[in-house]
């Protein structure tokens, strides 16, 4: 794997209409993404935020594609840190694959730099999210340490 490309797949134990929902509706994003919730149309070409609980845009971009409930890819700017933010847009993409009574989520968090000090962050933070995304889908409660923001962000 290339150091400015990183990989994630879960399966869920969900309908891909109810995971789709949990990515992009407020309610859902907030109990598990340390508290944050996403503001976006939802439609091709329109523009997607990332905020903190007080409100502060963590990060920001573009819808560059959306097919519900199977397939979303953002352009992704990190607004919080200038080390990340520096390195310009990112891109993420969410597939979704249902199969029977489980969804096969994979994200792909990828930029065109070369040990990008953003994808080595994702790298830490995807795995965490996405785990408490299946803990409140499948158990209908988010992993403890995602529930908050971090203290000193």
């Amino acid at each position: 794997m290339a150091n400015d490309t990183f990989v994630y797949v879960i399966y869920i134990r969900t309908s891909a209409d109810k995971l789709w929902e949990a990515l992009i509706e407020p309610e859902f994003t907030r109990a598990y993404w340390y508290g944050c919730h996403q503001e976006s149309d939802w439609t091709k070409g329109s523009a997607w935020r990332l905020l903190a609980p007080d409100g502060r845009t963590t990060d920001s971009g573009e819808v560059l594609d959306i097919e519900r409930p199977r397939r979303l890819v953002l352009s992704w700017r990190n607004e919080l840190l200038e080390e990340f933010r520096q390195e310009g847009h990112s891109r993420a993409t969410f597939d979704l694959e249902p199969n029977d009574d489980v969804v096969k989520l994979t994200v792909t968090h990828e930029i065109g730099i070369d040990g990008s000090k953003l994808i080595e962050a994702v790298a830490g933070g995807w795995p965490s999210i996405l785990s408490s995304l299946k803990s409140l889908l499948e158990g209908g409660v988010a992993l403890a340490n995602t529930r908050h923001w971090p203290k000193g962000l």
